[in-house]
């Protein structure tokens, strides 16, 4: 495989509580991606973080979706069990 875009985001998930998740995540378990899915993630949740990923890299503002910072939002699992904190990271050239 050959990527030919340079990837310039990356995305750091955390669990910030857990609870009856099928999937076994636990408050403190982390995930890292740029552009793919991150290993491990759970797959019905994938939607939601993608959207979110793509809000960043379109210069979205996460403070306009209820989020603590410009690159920081809290989110829950599609099954609303868990709660996830996201952070974006522009990386410069």
């Amino acid at each position: 495989m050959k990527k030919t875009i340079k990837e310039d985001w990356k995305f750091e998930i955390k669990v910030i509580r857990d609870g009856g998740c099928r999937m076994g995540f636990e408050e403190g378990d982390t995930f890292s991606c740029m552009y793919e899915c991150p290993s491990g993630f759970c797959p019905k949740t994938m939607s939601v973080l993608h959207s979110l990923c793509e809000a960043a890299r379109s210069g979205g503002d996460y403070r306009l979706l209820g989020g603590s910072a410009k690159d920081t939002i809290d989110f829950t699992c599609a099954d609303g069990v868990i709660k996830f904190r996201l952070h974006a990271i522009h990386l410069d050239d």
